[in-house]
């Protein structure tokens, strides 16, 4: 029996800003499943494994609720978690989750996402124009990895033009690490509250986008707000970091960059790629809703495990040479938007911003490179989600 563990590993190696705590691959290699102590004091596990990680992801007897789980950093401020609010899929277990996840399925299938190829092609050509015109330097999140997926998730929803500033900027603060957890709570709220009033004008005058075809569903108008805020703020920072600190990690590996550039038809697999090296959601959770044995121990009812997605993605039981990054590799399976009824409701969509983003930016700028050393990055160390502040990049020509 291993030691318990005393606190969740977060520290990155220095000078590598692409990998997982070192002492991750290390704890994986003794147990993929190991006793965990948490900043309350709770004493629940930590998953590291792919094989283990993908069990508890499909298991219905763990639950998703954030009322009954214990989070391996600590939350300050935060004495007791609510449960979710209305329309928050990730923190509600079947039949509810059931329920919303029917019907928005429909609304994010692969052939209706792969439609908005297209626009995704416009609004990306938009930003780099402005880039260009700009002229070097730039910030590369700022100009670019930011707003294109902002734009796209506005016009899914249907948000005005003219509100678009205000509703992205509230949407960025609620995955702001530099911000308490109060702030947090209050631009959630006003996008719930704009939102409210943005389903009321859809139910009165319904126009071409998601949140108009939700209107003629049973959703009342306060899930509708709580499915459009949660749209919002699980599509937005997400692609906005892949983006950002995926161009940040090709730039590193000029190797796999000329590979894409010599061959932009392997987008798809260079994304799926980039998806599970940079495995920017590191961590996912869930709560035992009854005694459960995985991996030779026993899980019992009410302790939290935590799945570490970071080192799944990194197992050398399921992904060959895993710390390298290699375009040319199959790297279907990767659990960066998780497994099982919870894996990411629009991650169709991500992909496409991202197959197009992509060739798009290295198309345009041939010779795009970073500003500043790439030991000056500043990274989102802090977050949730992991990525870069700024990404400062340059470019020949202006």
């Amino acid at each position: 029996m291993h030691p318990e563990l005393t606190a969740l590993p977060t520290e990155r190696p220095a000078g590598c800003p692409f990998d997982p705590p070192e002492e991750l691959a290390r704890i994986r290699a003794e147990s993929p499943i190991r006793r965990m102590r948490y900043p309350d004091g709770h004493e629940g596990w930590l998953v590291t494994g792919y094989e283990l990680a993908r069990a508890v992801a499909a298991d219905l007897r763990f639950s998703s609720r954030y009322e009954l789980m214990h989070f391996p950093t600590p939350l300050p401020g935060v004495t007791e978690v609510p449960p979710a609010s209305a329309g928050d899929l990730t923190g509600i277990d079947p039949p509810h989750h059931t329920r919303y996840r029917k019907l928005l399925t429909g609304k994010f299938t692969v052939r209706r996402m792969r439609l908005l190829t297209e626009r995704v092609g416009e609004i990306s050509a938009e930003h780099l124009d402005a880039m260009e015109l700009q002229g070097p330097p730039a910030d590369l999140v700022r100009d670019y990895a930011q707003p294109v997926p902002a734009m796209v998730i506005c016009e899914l929803l249907g948000v005005p033009y003219a509100d678009r500033e205000s509703f992205q900027a509230h949407a960025l603060a609620m995955n702001d690490a530099g911000i308490t957890m109060d702030e947090m709570m209050a631009a959630y709220g006003a996008i719930q509250d704009y939102v409210r009033e943005l389903v009321l004008a859809k139910r009165a005058r319904p126009t071409d986008d998601l949140l108009s075809d939700l209107t003629t569903t049973d959703l009342t108008d306060e899930e509708l707000a709580g499915v459009g805020a949660f749209l919002l703020s699980a599509g937005l920072d997400t692609t906005a970091n892949m983006i950002a600190l995926g161009t940040f990690a090709l730039l590193e590996n000029p190797d796999q960059l000329a590979a894409l550039r010599a061959d932009p038809g392997m987008a798809d697999q260079a994304v799926e790629e980039l998806l599970r090296y940079l495995a920017i959601t590191h961590t996912g959770g869930r709560a035992a809703l009854e005694d459960v044995e995985l991996g030779g121990q026993l899980i019992k009812a009410g302790e939290s495990v935590t799945i570490s997605v970071q080192a799944a993605n990194r197992d050398p039981e399921r992904f060959a040479d895993p710390d390298s990054l290699d375009l040319g590799r199959h790297a279907s399976g990767h659990l960066t938007f998780g497994h099982g009824v919870h894996q990411c409701l629009g991650q169709q969509l991500a992909r496409v911003e991202m197959r197009v983003a992509f060739p798009a930016l290295f198309a345009r700028f041939p010779g795009l490179r970073l500003a500043v050393p790439a030991g000056e990055i500043p990274m989102r160390t802090g977050a949730d989600i992991y990525g870069v502040h700024r990404l400062p990049v340059t470019w020949d020509g202006a």
